[in-house]
């Protein structure tokens, strides 16, 4: 009898082997993200806009998800340093690229560039964008967008912008492709070195971000012809856009967006996606940025890529019929 009952025993530790081992079900990138440190990179210096909007984005989600995410300015190269490093990083959602239309101009401007924008990057967000404004100086006897074209037939005007390739550049560009003006294109090295040079009187005009150039304008040192766009500003009511004016073409606005590289799980996009549109919407965040000058945006990532690659089409046009160069 006991030795029946030992080897039925025998039997039933023998068939528990045969069954498959117990775990706990698997964590998905997406349920344990973000449960590391999450670098944000900022192709450009501190202090400009986008780092601005950056810094906004990384002080709230940091206080979401109870994790660090660092800003890390990476400046050169006409913004590609900074993007070259994210392209190139671990495709898990730790690191973050705070990317303009200035990298969407990249695209074809520079042809040799160390990644591929469309292949290596994927979008999680456009998070603002920002309207240009053209200017004069209030010493140039111009009151007018046709003003100022007529007054380019009488002699060739100086317009400068933040630097070739540029927002600023490409709107003097389309300016200059669509009115006929007589123009010379004079760059400098950003938004403030021409809005300086503009007040200066080195340039006969310029087409800025209205955060640069409104306090010169309230100060009656600077004087705006035209809104490059299809609304109207509040804080320039009285100023048409060139959709007004019969060029509704000349319409750009600079704009910042959030990637990650291209291999990064959907799921963790997602997740990205999702906290910094919230962050975006809450109310005293978005007064913060329209201070700052962005109209937020905010959309998901299929619009924000699909956006991107739209951009990528419209200025490598512009880049190649009016021949821009890289600096």
């Amino acid at each position: 009898m006991q030795r029946v009952a030992a080897r039925v025993t025998l039997a039933f530790l023998s068939s528990l082997t045969c069954l498959p081992a117990w775990s706990a079900p698997a964590v998905t990138p997406a349920e344990s993200y973000p449960n590391k440190t999450i670098r944000y990179v900022i192709p450009f210096p501190p202090g400009g806009i986008t780092d601005l909007m950056a810094r906004t984005i990384a002080q709230k989600t940091s206080d979401a998800w109870k994790q660090s995410v660092v800003i890390d300015n990476r400046p050169g190269g006409n913004a590609l340093l900074g993007a070259d490093l994210v392209a190139k990083s671990s495709p898990d959602g730790y690191t973050w690229l705070g990317m303009t239309i200035t990298h969407t101009v990249n695209a074809t401007l520079i042809p040799n560039a160390p990644y591929n924008f469309s292949k290596d990057l994927t979008a999680v967000t456009v998070l603002g964008s920002l309207p240009l404004v053209m200017v004069v100086p209030q010493s140039l006897p111009v009151k007018s967008l046709a003003e100022l074209t007529a007054f380019s037939r009488t002699r060739s005007l100086n317009g400068g912008s933040s630097g070739n390739g540029t927002p600023q550049h490409l709107a003097f560009e389309l300016y200059r492709q669509l009115s006929g003006a007589h123009a010379q294109h004079i760059p400098f090295k950003g938004g403030g070195p021409s809005t300086v040079a503009l007040i200066g009187g080195h340039v006969d005009f310029i087409i800025t971000g209205l955060p640069e150039c409104l306090p010169h304008i309230r100060a009656n040192r600077l004087r705006p012809l035209a809104v490059a766009g299809a609304a109207r500003l509040p804080p320039i009511a009285d100023i048409p856009t060139t959709a007004e004016l019969g060029m509704p073409s000349l319409a750009i606005t600079s704009w910042t967006g959030l990637m990650v590289p291209a291999a990064t799980p959907k799921a963790v996009v997602a997740r990205i996606n999702a906290e910094v549109v919230n962050v975006l919407k809450q109310p005293d965040i978005a007064e913060r940025v329209r201070e700052q000058g962005f109209d937020v945006v905010a959309n998901a990532p299929a619009d924000a890529q699909a956006f991107m690659a739209s951009e990528v089409a419209r200025w490598g046009k512009l880049v190649r019929e009016a021949n821009i160069k890289a600096d």
